[in-house]
């Protein structure tokens, strides 16, 4: 690679590091929106706190993890410090920042579903290991090279499935990942004070702020365009422009049909179209098509995010409803669910080997069970990460402060006065 395109290469990973890394605001403002304004400063917080302790760790042990080459395929290395391992042409310090961003924002998918009850303390502690352990070792059996990648003519997936699995830029490795988590981790806490009443039935708990909902949710939509397209990792050559061209169309073509069916199937369902139900439309669609975002056309990106926007409501329903599951922002729903779905489709429509086009079911099965084993993964630790915190040292805040606000009792000021 001559020293104009691989320079060329790299600012376009570290725009979109950047862009990846202006999604951790959209997550915090939409979090916020979502929820009461007498938790918004915890729940800030707690987006500042899975970027730095992410940075750190990731750095330190969760990087080695991913992308060392030890562990049969398993984990990798653990380079405590060292990355002299990496064998890529890119900078390797442009890389890590570029893989952080991506472990920050599995992270942070979970503080949504987990907000407004939640002690700070044991925050920091769940959100240490999703960094650390839970998302690095199922990275490293995808992007890192291990089982679940091995395209070697021997190796178990090209035997069994005779393909590999496929995550472009991480509907299952980031999203349903942090999804399953959430799940696991709002089931584990329990719902909110005032939640359901005594029959069972749901009440709605509206959050302080459809404008910063909003706000957030344009921000991610734009994170989305590094988010996708820089998973590319290159821009020079023919090659990669028109890769990443494809990427950036794909992407938000499936933004726009996941809010446009979701704002649909609430009017026909609800008698009017939900705003807030919209805004999680759109990031139900751009979460379904970051899987195939690189090998479906753009029909098929249509598709994907009608799909997901659709599915959507029903999933938000089904798990507040009949699960009595309290997610404050859907995240589960948006991000496990659809993250699931779009890694699905993605066997179904790849122009290149999917089974809608007439390539057999190989590549299928190969993304059913690499989500599998993925979300297995996640909801085994999860289940032992959440219950073993609330057993030894408890999850949730006292009654009084869960009533009267986080922000000024665990952090002793308040975003509104």
């Amino acid at each position: 690679m001559n020293d104009i395109s691989l320079s060329l290469d790299t600012v376009w990973m570290l725009i979109a590091a950047m862009l990846v890394f202006w999604m951790q605001p959209g997550f915090a403002l939409c979090e916020a929106g979502f929820t009461r304004g007498k938790n918004a400063a915890n729940i800030l917080f707690k987006n500042f706190v899975d970027f730095m302790f992410g940075s750190l760790l990731f750095w330190f042990v969760g990087f080695g993890f991913m992308f060392g080459s030890e562990g049969a395929g398993f984990i990798g290395a653990p380079n405590w410090g060292d990355l002299s391992f990496y064998n890529g042409d890119l900078p390797v310090e442009g890389f890590l920042m570029f893989e952080t961003v991506f472990c920050a924002t599995a992270a942070t998918i979970v503080s949504g579903a987990m907000a407004e009850r939640t002690k700070f303390s044991m925050y920091i502690i769940y959100s240490l290991f999703i960094s650390l352990i839970i998302y690095p070792v199922e990275g490293h059996w995808t992007w890192g090279g291990g089982w679940l990648s091995n395209s070697a003519s021997d190796s178990f997936m090209m035997q069994t499935f005779g393909d590999v699995f496929h995550d472009f830029a991480g509907s299952a490795i980031v999203h349903s990942v942090g999804g399953v988590l959430a799940l696991i981790g709002a089931m584990a806490l329990g719902a909110r004070r005032g939640k359901y009443a005594k029959d069972g039935s749901s009440r709605a708990i509206p959050g302080h702020s459809l404008m910063l909902a909003a706000l957030g949710v344009f921000i991610l939509w734009l994170g989305w365009f590094g988010f996708n397209p820089g998973s590319q990792l290159a821009a020079s050559g023919e090659v990669n422009r028109t890769a990443i061209s494809h990427v950036l169309l794909t992407t938000n073509l499936a933004a726009s049909a996941g809010g446009i069916a979701t704002m649909f199937v609430t009017w026909l369902k609800y008698g009017k179209p939900s705003f807030s139900l919209m805004l999680n439309g759109v990031l139900a669609g751009l979460v379904g098509i970051t899987a195939g975002c690189d090998l479906v056309s753009p029909v098929g990106a249509v598709v994907i995010g009608l799909v997901c926007g659709v599915v959507l409501v029903f999933a938000i329903e089904f798990i507040d409803h009949v699960l009595h599951i309290d997610d404050p922002v859907g995240a589960s729903s948006v991000h496990g669910v659809c993250g699931i779905l779009g890694t699905l489709l993605t066997g179904l429509l790849s122009v290149s080997n999917g089974a809608f086009y007439g390539h057999g079911w190989g590549f299928f099965g190969a993304q059913c069970l690499g989500i599998l084993a993925i979300d297995l993964w996640a909801a085994a630790c999860g289940f032992i990460l959440f219950y073993g915190i609330k057993y030894l040292k408890g999850l949730r805040v006292d009654a009084r402060i869960e009533d009267e606000g986080l922000d000024v009792y665990e952090h002793g000021e308040s975003c509104y006065n």
